[in-house]
């Protein structure tokens, strides 16, 4: 019995080289034998897409696909996807969306962002890989995605903490751990949520940072705390600047000091000290009748016509 030899092989690898060159151009059907169409594709009629079972890139008509509506990223800068648009008229989506299969859509769990500049490129299909989540899992995967990039600002990223642990009870450190941030980061972006909801708008409006928005975050009163931000946006204060306001603030109001009960012969005193010297005289007195004079003068002269003065009336 004779073995199979190398040349043997060799045509059937040339054989089959030849049926790829056939096949291209011709769409995937050409490419894939129709009794294994069943087992490697899903072909859905709603959409007319071809879906592949598992995650693979495919391609997607823009306007099968939707956002998320529990994205918690909500503000996006025109600027930045204007840019990011030319990129894409010029090179195409080079990085694929994530999406998940909906009754009639595409729903995306990461790449809002290139999904709408896309649009704005006039694209009709983009890359994506479609796979299927929960609602949980959707939500934590937009979230790594934009803290990754840092395209949250910080009143979105608290408030996408915030839905995790009140909608699917979830622990602060079990959050942190889902996100690779640790809990004392978790503890304090939620922090920011207990400023006031104006504050908050403009900490997302790129009116305050996120260090302004925790230097007032400890001012209890809401409207203070919201007079304090639009003096720090109207002055252009720096966070250093800001720190030193706030100390201030917090300055536990002076006494004021209580006057003995003749001042007012003190203060008679002092006008007429006023002008016998020409200049303004002040006297500071103490409880117990006792204290100092103090004589302002404004230059060398008058300095001197001071001390004049003074040796005259010794004389």
């Amino acid at each position: 019995m004779s073995k199979p030899t190398g040349k043997k092989n060799n045509k059937s690898s040339k054989g089959l080289g030849k049926g790829l060159g056939k096949g291209l151009g011709k769409g995937l059907d050409a490419l894939i034998p129709e009794d294994n169409v069943q087992q490697d594709v899903v072909v859905k009629e709603v959409v007319k897409e071809v879906i592949v079972k598992e995650p693979a890139e495919t391609m997607v008509r823009l306007a099968l696909i939707e956002p998320n509506r529990e994205q918690p990223r909500k503000a996006f800068d025109e600027d930045a996807l204007i840019e990011l648009s030319e990129s894409i008229k010029q090179y195409g989506v080079l990085q694929p969306l994530l999406v998940q299969k909906k009754d009639k859509y595409y729903e995306i769990i990461a790449g809002e962002r290139r999904w709408r500049a896309a649009k704005l490129a006039g694209v009709k299909e983009v890359p994506v890989v479609i796979k299927e989540y929960t609602t949980q899992e959707a939500m934590e995967i937009a979230l790594i995605e934009n803290i990754q990039r840092e395209d949250l600002n910080p009143i979105e990223e608290a408030r996408a903490y915030q839905r995790l642990i009140a909608d699917y009870k979830l622990k602060q450190d079990e959050v942190a751990e889902r996100v690779a941030k640790s809990r004392a980061a978790i503890t304090n972006s939620l922090r920011l949520l207990k400023l006031d909801e104006r504050v908050q708008d403009m900490v997302m409006e790129g009116k305050l940072s996120n260090g302004h928005a925790r230097t007032i975050i400890g001012i209890e009163d809401a409207d203070t705390q919201y007079e304090i931000a639009m003096k720090i946006f109207d002055e252009q204060l720096s966070v250093r600047e800001t720190e030193r306001l706030m100390k201030e603030l917090n300055k536990p109001a002076k006494e004021p000091k209580k006057l003995p009960e003749n001042d007012f012969i003190y203060r008679d005193l002092e006008e007429k000290f006023n002008q016998i010297m020409g200049t303004k005289v002040v006297i500071k007195n103490k409880n117990n009748d006792k204290g100092k004079i103090e004589i302002e003068y404004y230059s060398k002269e008058e300095l001197e016509r001071i001390y004049d003065l003074l040796k005259r009336t010794r004389q």
